[in-house]
């Protein structure tokens, strides 16, 4: 039998970009848990503020679990260091400015910035996106341990458009590349209308602990001509972060 709290997990994951707002009907059947439990159980995370209640009777999640994820080093709290370079980046630019970390096989975007006149994206604050089809991705993977980038690379790599790096053996080059360079291009992977380019963020041991990138249009610049300035911006936020030991050590594990 699963437990409590793979229970009441498993109704906070039905929640989702798509799915913002659902009722007790619809949550009992995207979790597969009976409408009595889940009636028990949603009143139960709706006491506690973790699920609010609309006017038509559905929930969406409430301000009690932001307050509690607001507390994760890798999340609000590296927003927060980050923030004074992300902006100077997209005053200087006008253009899509994205910061992430790395979650399993994901990425997750904890700020972005997007100019009106700036080509669309498909990212959210607090989404997530296949690690190898994005120039933070790309980063990320890059600097990780041999053994993740094993397991991500022994994994299905989804394919978004034809550009989008689906071969290990050519993902592992990629990576090699992006080493060498100290920055990633992410070219048409995700849309074919968008090219990122992605730097690297350092923590107080050195380790990338994130990654920041700026998004243009593609055909509009070149990678190497939008590389110094992300570059800059994510030396910036590292040096703020390891101004900051304590508050950031577990950001980078033991």
């Amino acid at each position: 039998m699963d437990s409590v709290a793979s229970r009441v997990l498993a109704v906070l994951g039905a929640f989702g970009a798509d799915h913002r707002n659902l009722s007790l009907t619809q949550l009992s059947r995207r979790t597969g848990l009976p409408l009595a439990t889940t009636h028990r159980l949603v009143g139960e995370l709706a006491a506690w503020g973790a699920l609010e209640r609309d006017a038509q009777g559905r929930y969406r999640i409430g301000l009690r679990l932001w307050e509690v994820g607001s507390l994760a080093p890798r999340g609000l709290g590296l927003r927060e260091m980050a923030l004074p370079f992300l902006e100077d980046l997209y005053e200087a630019t006008h253009e899509n400015v994205q910061l992430a970390v790395l979650d399993g096989a994901d990425v997750v975007y904890v700020e972005r910035f997007a100019g009106r006149s700036s080509v669309g994206v498909r990212t959210r604050v607090g989404g997530r996106w296949p690690a190898h089809s994005t120039g933070v991705g790309l980063v990320l993977l890059a600097y990780a341990a041999a053994g993740t980038q094993e397991r991500y690379l022994a994994g299905p790599l989804a394919r978004f458009t034809d550009r989008t790096i689906t071969d290990p053996d050519r993902l592992r080059r990629e990576l090699a590349q992006v080493r060498r360079c100290g920055y990633a291009v992410s070219d048409g992977q995700v849309t074919l209308d968008a090219l990122s380019v992605a730097a690297p963020v350092h923590g107080t041991a050195d380790d990338v602990v994130a990654a920041l990138s700026i998004v243009v249009r593609a055909g509009s610049v070149a990678p190497a001509a939008l590389a110094p300035a992300v570059r800059t911006a994510a030396r910036g936020i590292s040096r703020a972060l390891r101004a900051q030991p304590q508050s950031f050590r577990s950001m980078e594990g033991p």
